[in-house]
């Protein structure tokens, strides 16, 4: 059930990464408004795991002006679409250097639903090999590593790692993985 309807649509802003646009809307009690959506295109969010390792990379923010260590993620350049799976092939790659033998979807994640309309893909990747990261000019100064699986709770409990899409992503592999040992029942 829709309870906001768009009665017209400006693009405000536009650039290679996202637009922004402004909505003429009716709210469910008949009442005029405005809202304002930043769409970007779908992207991904990429676990690279090694039994009980996880491979992150860190980088400056500049929207918060801190560094921020997350799993790897990203949208296609010039706002285009590519299939999910591609797109999370060429993200590992692209930051990391690894490439990935096995890449499972275990979920999606809506960014800022208050704001956004970019949904990202969540995948796992596992049984990986080493190779160049072939980072974009945005990520030049970017760091990756391996963490432990028990380092990584530690950094979000003390708040070194706060990243929302990571921390959702690290929910869905929690769920992923208790899926795999405990498989869910049918509600009786």
């Amino acid at each position: 059930m829709v309870s906001i309807m768009r009665v017209s649509s400006t693009e405000i802003y536009a650039n290679p990464w996202l637009s922004l646009r402004e909505d003429e809307i009716v709210r469910a009690d008949g009442s005029p408004g405005i809202y304002s959506v930043i769409d970007k295109p779908a992207g991904v969010i990429v676990i690279p795991r090694d039994d009980d390792r996880l491979y992150l990379v860190e980088q400056f923010r500049y929207a918060v002006q801190a560094r921020r260590w997350e799993f790897p993620a990203g949208t296609a350049p010039d706002r285009q679409s590519l299939p999910p799976e591609e797109l999370a092939v060429r993200e590992l790659s692209e930051e990391t250097g690894l490439r990935s033998q096995s890449m499972t979807q275990i979920g999606s994640v809506d960014v800022a639903p208050g704001f956004s309309s970019q949904r990202q893909a969540v995948f796992l990747a596992e049984a990986l090999s080493p190779g160049p990261p072939a980072r974009e000019h945005e990520e030049q100064d970017m760091d990756a590593r391996w963490w432990t699986v028990e380092r990584v709770w530690a950094a979000v409990a003390s708040g070194e790692i706060c990243d929302a899409q990571t921390l959702a992503a690290l929910a869905l592999l929690i769920t992923h993985d208790a899926a795999k040992t405990s498989p869910p029942r049918p509600p009786t």
